[in-house]
Order: structure tokens, then sequence, then C-alpha cells
């Protein structure tokens, strides 16, 4: 049966997914349509699917659900996370300007940043950082050091003086023995305006941005005594703010988001 669904397709900082309404649509498998509506010459193009659901909780309002371009589902996406809240307020979802989103690691928290009745930017309580018992990690083939630090998905956060090595050691480096379940990999340079990252992603290669790799990469700056707990992450679709506030340990990410075009797409649903 072929049925026509509806689509969004928006993006944080120039991390760009196709927003899915599930409430209206029932997406069978979610892994074959992120691959094929992600195809950049062939399908809607984007880094990946996201699905948009009713809470089956009293701890949340909705849910989400990722999808990136090879398939693979996601725990986390932090710019995802602020397009979802641009969705659900703009198209009246809610009228709530805190929105708690169940995700796959957890509830988290949107704080709305109107401007003439329009969501402008969205900061997202992205929750604790978590560190191995030694975060400090040296890999061979190709050798390399960072720093490991889980965002709700796992990090490795290099410091290096040419961010081009993501192109180099990106896909290497995600499919490293030492991360048995892959890795997201940021390359990140310390600047005079703030933090430069580029970011290989897990599932889906050079994106451009990564608001878990933003928040990953400043809480290793500052583990690393680069930074204070502000950060500015510049990216290569845009800018994030971010915060590890001392008083809850709890990362806080602030960015834009953005609708680029809506449409609709022939779903064969058997």
């Amino acid at each position: 049966m072929t049925q026509k669904v509806r689509f969004a397709k928006m993006h944080g900082a120039g991390n760009d997914y196709i927003y899915i309404d599930n409430t209206l649509y029932n997406i069978k498998d979610p892994a074959a349509v992120a691959i094929a509506w992600s195809e950049r010459h062939k399908g809607i193009g984007s880094d990946g699917l996201v699905l948009i659901g009713r809470s089956p909780v009293p701890d949340a309002d909705f849910t989400m659900r990722i999808f990136n371009a090879d398939g693979s589902e996601a725990m986390m996406c932090g710019n995802a996370s602020r397009c979802i809240g641009k969705y659900l307020f703009e198209k009246g979802l809610t009228d709530k300007t805190e929105i708690r989103l169940l995700t796959p690691s957890g509830v988290k928290v949107l704080a709305l940043h109107l401007k003439d009745k329009k969501v402008e930017r969205v900061t997202v309580d992205m929750g604790e950082p978590v560190f191995e018992d030694d975060s400090q990690f040296l890999c061979e083939n190709p050798p390399c050091g960072g720093t490991f630090v889980g965002m709700g998905n796992p990090h490795f956060v290099i410091f290096t003086s040419d961010t081009q090595e993501v192109e180099r050691k990106g896909r290497v480096l995600e499919h490293h023995a030492a991360f048995p379940q892959r890795c997201n990999i940021e390359f990140a340079e310390m600047r005079p305006n703030g933090i430069r990252v580029r970011v290989w992603e897990r599932g889906s290669g050079i994106t451009m941005a990564c608001g878990t790799g933003a928040c990953a990469t400043a809480v290793a700056a500052c583990k690393a005594g680069l930074v204070g707990r502000q950060s500015r992450i510049i990216m290569d679709g845009g800018t994030l703010d971010i915060d590890w506030n001392e008083d809850d340990n709890h990362v806080y990410m602030t960015g834009p988001a953005e609708f680029v075009f809506e449409g609709e797409i022939e779903y064969e649903s058997q």
C-alpha cells in the first residue's frame, strides 16, 4: 500500500534531518526509510530521519527516535532535539515553552526562546557527562590521543591544530577496535573566538554540526584546563553555546533551529 507522507526538513546549525509526526503515520521500517530518504541525490537528502511521537509515560511530553543516514538508530541528538522543540511549538502541537522529550538516552528538557511568537533558539538540558575510569585514550593505526566523553552517546574528542584530519581519520576511528559500538569523533582546535570543531558522526560521516559532539568537546576542553565551564563551539554549520553547570553537573546547549522546507513523499508501507 502506497501513501503520501508529510515531512519537514529542518536543521540545527546545518545538521539536517527529516522530521515525521509519527502519530499520523506508521513508518514500519524506519531504518530502511532513513537510508532511502537521506540519500542526497535520489532522496530528500539529510543526515537522517527523526520520528516524533506522544510520550507513553507521564514524565515526558513527547518522544524522539532518530535514525542515521546509514539506518543505525542513535541514542541522542542535540541538534534534532532543538528542532523538535521548534516543530512542536510552531505546528501548534504544544503551547509549552518547556518541553520534556523522551529519548533512548532518557528525558531531556527543552527550553524554548521565543521572538515574535516564533522559536528562535532552544536550550537543551543534555544531562551529566559520563567518563570512563581513564577517559584519556591512545589509539594506534592511526595513532591518536583523545578524551572519551559520553553524552547519551559516545564521543572521542581529539585536540589538534588541523581539523581537516576529520576527512583522513574520521571513518577509521569510528570503527576503531577501541570502540566496539563505534564512536562519534570530534577534531577540535582552540581559537581566540572559541573552539573550532569538525565532526565525524557515527552512522552519518562528516556533518555540519553535532550537538552532543559540541557538548563533549566543551567538557573535554574544560577537563583539560583549556577553557572554563562556558564555551563557544564553532562548527561548519554554525555556533553553539555550551554551559557545563557547576551546581548540577549538567551540560546545557543553546543554539538555533530552522525549517528548511516541507513536502510530501510516497511511502510503500507493505
